[in-house]
């Protein structure tokens, strides 16, 4: 066994590599760039090393500084995590030469599944069944074009050398064929520096299950079993879970051959994952393998029982596999849910931010969290905005689905907009609940998803009764600490004075009025009769007693947010002005501002278009994805700020627009 290992990554997946390393005492070398000086992985690691500037192209992508990292340090084995240079043929190459083991599959194994239109070709030659579709070297817009039409509408269009959702779209009409083509093309050469696509028919109500494929240093190989990634946002993963829900015996060992058959095609050593599309009448058709592991790889831990990480670890020491196909089977059900600093309300837009609040669910034996930060790091525009990743077990679904909600509900986040409360109601939805999964869940569940702010009343009356007790007290003198002027509790002498609290919550917004009283306050929201609320505060915590009903709220103020923990998760409100409101409402009626740093992709309409509101203006490249940003208003476009390839930062103007 290895005795140091160096992790090619960041985040959470260095921080997981990092656990398992210490577990079997393999002394761990984090690499980091200019961005992440002071993150978990770094502090987590035996030593670190510095690799360059924040940009992951002139620091995680750069092998040659890895190399040299490796070298420097002593280290044995190279672990590149999932991403950057984890399925970079180049860079398993260059391992092998410079006498440092890559934990990871042969480069000839990676370059065969690496260019997706190969991979098919070869998949179909093992006998593995393939979706119908063009998958040569042609890439002229309008040939490929016509291969979509005759393969028939809806289409899918792929990034060959593509994973993760970047460089794909979906396609219904031939006369959106070569827009949305162009868009797959630059996301793609952006992401893998690669434009070449291929052409598939889109499956309707599709099953999106991969298969979790091992494969060992002496001819050996096995499956360990199915995840269901079904639950998907513009084709990236947002719930998985293993098994996959229905799954007969049959079914399972028919798709688990295909895998091992797919691995052995191209002599695969180590962890790997093999993805199919799954149709509702039982057919299934290979569409890709993952020549790395997979974000979601514990839920195939949970339910099997087995440290993945380990077993690569061991069999690039050349060890034998741990374990044999009849030695591995199911046990309960596991579900992993993708904790995101993202805005579900506009479009799931990333945020950044400083965490000044973090509380993650207490791991158990039911419950693991894989996180790369800690309360106080930053979420940054460079990377994946990824917080952490929610993992449960249960002895059957209907457990495992009531565990991840109460997960769900226990994340407490300030700093950053998340994805929880998203999440927590994507779990809660028909479809979900009941297993009827594809992956158009979450489109055919908008409804039952959005945010309305239409939450019991209780929630309003308590966020205003928050906002009284957590407004900041005037600075105390030091000379007079108890004097009644440093007091701001509404006093005022004959009759209690009423405090007006406007908040707004998504479209929802209400002026309501508070009353401090003797054992605690008078709240009434609009026309409704006052109630009282007996109980106290003390800024971070109110426990009061209302409508014959205890509540206990830990609270946390950031700027103009109010933020309230309760049993069924996170609520934020905001404390608004009107005036300012107003005013903000005709600024941003009168220009389209960046919502967060990145490049100018392409301005899609001309100066002096007259628009309606939501036409596509600009396409910005952030956090690794493309994000088409709309017009505010119906009006026209006087002009741009800014021209594709600029760098912009985080509110910057892009487009004067005149309102209608």
């Amino acid at each position: 066994m290895f005795s140091k290992v160096l992790i090619a990554n960041r985040g959470e997946i260095a921080c997981r590599v990092i656990a398992t390393c210490r577990r079997l005492g393999i002394a761990t070398v984090a690499v980091y760039s200019d961005a992440d000086r002071n993150a978990r992985h770094v502090r987590l690691a035996d030593e670190a090393i510095h690799i360059g500037p924040a940009a992951a192209r002139e620091s995680y992508l750069r092998s040659d500084a890895i190399l040299d990292a490796a070298r420097r340090s002593g280290a044995q084995a190279i672990h590149p995590g999932y991403g950057f240079l984890s399925e970079n043929a180049d860079f398993a190459d260059a391992c092998v030469a410079a006498g440092i083991a890559f934990i990871g599959p042969p480069a000839s194994a990676i370059r065969a599944m690496g260019d997706k239109s190969a991979a098919k070709a070869l998949m179909a030659k093992a006998g593995v069944p393939l979706t119908p579709g063009y998958h040569g070297d042609q890439q002229a817009p309008e040939f490929l074009r016509t291969q979509a039409d005759g393969i028939g509408y809806p289409v899918l269009i792929k990034a060959s050398a593509g994973g993760g959702g970047k460089g794909m779209r979906k396609v219904e009409r031939s006369e959106d064929f070569v827009d949305a083509l162009a868009s797959c093309q630059r996301e793609a050469a952006s992401a893998f520096g690669n434009d070449h696509v291929l052409v598939e028919k889109y499956v309707e109500r599709p099953r999106h299950i991969e298969i979790q494929v091992f494969g060992g240093g002496h001819g050996e190989a096995v499956y360990l079993f199915e995840r269901d990634c079904s639950v998907q946002r513009r084709h990236q993963k947002v719930l998985e879970e293993a098994p996959a829900p229905g799954m007969s015996a049959d079914r399972r060992a028919a798709m688990g051959k295909a895998a091992v058959d797919a691995a052995r095609a191209v002599g695969y050593v180590g962890a790997g994952t093999v993805e199919f599309i799954a149709g509702p009448d039982g057919d299934f058709y290979f569409m890709e393998m993952n020549t790395r592991l997979q974000v979601e790889h514990p839920v195939t831990e949970f339910i099997t029982g087995t440290d993945l990480v380990e077993w690569q670890l061991r069999v690039a020491a050349g060890q034998p596999l741990p374990k044999r196909q009849d030695e591995l089977a199911i046990h309960g059900h596991a579900l992993e849910a993708r904790l995101y600093a993202e805005d579900a309300d506009r479009g799931f837009l990333p945020s950044t931010g400083t965490l000044r609040r973090l509380r993650l669910p207490a791991p158990s034996t039911n419950v693991r969290v894989d996180t790369g930060v800690e309360e106080g790091d930053s979420i940054t525009p460079y990377y994946d905005p990824m917080i952490a990743k929610l993992i449960v077990w249960d002895v059957d679904r209907d457990a495992a689905l009531r565990r991840m909600s109460q997960a769900l509900a226990d994340c407490q986040v300030v700093g950053v907009t998340t994805n929880a409360g998203f999440l927590r109601r994507l779990v809660q939805t028909d479809s979900f609940a009941n297993a009827k999964l594809d992956t158009a869940l979450i489109e055919r569940e908008q409804a039952a998803l959005a945010v309305t702010g239409d939450g019991e009343q209780a929630l309003w009356e308590l966020a205003a009764i928050a906002a009284v007790a957590s407004t900041p007290a005037a600075a105390a003198d030091a000379r007079d600490p108890h004097s009644p002027w440093q007091a701001q509790d509404g006093w005022r002498l004959g009759v209690p004075a009423a405090r007006s609290v406007p908040l707004q919550q998504a479209e929802r917004a209400h002026t309501l009025k508070v009353w401090t009283t003797a054992d605690g306050w008078r709240v009434q929201c609009g026309d409704a009769a006052p109630k009282q609320v007996v109980g106290h505060a003390d800024g971070q915590t109110l426990s009061v007693q209302m409508d014959e009903r205890r509540w206990r709220l830990q609270l946390q103020r950031d700027g103009d947010q109010l933020y309230l923990f309760a049993s069924d998760g996170q609520h934020r409100f905001t404390l608004h002005d009107p005036v300012g409101e107003s005013e903000q409402a005709s600024a941003d009626a009168g220009s389209l501002l960046a919502p967060m740093p990145g490049r100018i992709v392409a301005t899609l309409v001309a100066a002096g278009t007259q628009v309606k509101r939501g036409t596509p203006l600009v396409v910005l490249e952030a956090m690794k994805m493309e994000h088409t940003l709309q017009a505010p208003a119906d009006g026209t476009v006087k002009s741009y700020r800014a021209k594709a390839g600029d760098q912009v930062g985080d509110g910057a103007v892009l487009v004067d627009f005149e309102a209608a």
